[in-house]
């Protein structure tokens, strides 16, 4: 079993309106497909496949939003320091309108923020992280972690994508642009 979040339309539907462009048949159906496997009370566990540019982070960030909404965490992992900024950027655009600011932790974040973003993903502070390798280190614990999405799957070994199931029972989403 997992978190079991509602969703209204409305809620989505705003969500969506805010998009910097026009949201596509396919995402909406990504986002729906994805919110009712929320409504299920089992964890999740979907690949969402598309090419480059193709709204994969946008369908991200609306299940980000109900999960937070729902007063979970929840994790982005990226292969590369480069992809995390850039879904930090994406992320950052989408979210701030909803109050919800993202953290990033990366190799290169300092040692004196590290600690403290560890501290703060403990109390649940901190409700969306997006990080590297760096996320899955063992000094990362979360109060209660809602969904991880994990970009780039292929890019990690099975251990990696696992130690992130190991903090509770989050839904899993994998984003990839690469058939796998």
């Amino acid at each position: 079993t997992s978190f079991m979040i509602e969703k209204t339309p409305e809620d989505i539907e705003q969500f969506i309106k805010r998009f910097p462009f026009t949201a596509t048949d396919a995402q909406r159906k990504a986002i729906e497909a994805i919110m009712t496997d929320f409504r299920s009370g089992h964890a999740m566990s979907r690949l969402l496949e598309g090419d480059v540019g193709s709204g994969k982070t946008a369908v991200a960030a609306a299940c980000i939003l109900q999960i937070v909404k729902g007063g979970l965490q929840t994790c982005l992992l990226a292969p590369t320091e480069i992809l995390a900024r850039q879904h930090l950027a994406t992320l950052e655009k989408l979210l701030s309108p909803f109050e919800i600011k993202p953290s990033l932790l990366v190799g290169s974040t300092p040692n004196k923020d590290k600690k403290e973003i560890y501290s703060r993903l403990g109390t649940g502070e901190i409700a969306v992280v997006i990080g590297t390798h760096a996320l899955i280190q063992e000094k990362v614990e979360f109060k209660n972690l809602g969904l991880a999405i994990i970009d780039e799957q292929h890019r990690f070994g099975v251990k990696q994508r696992e130690k992130l199931k190991s903090h509770g029972s989050p839904h899993m989403l994998s984003l990839s642009a690469t058939p796998i």
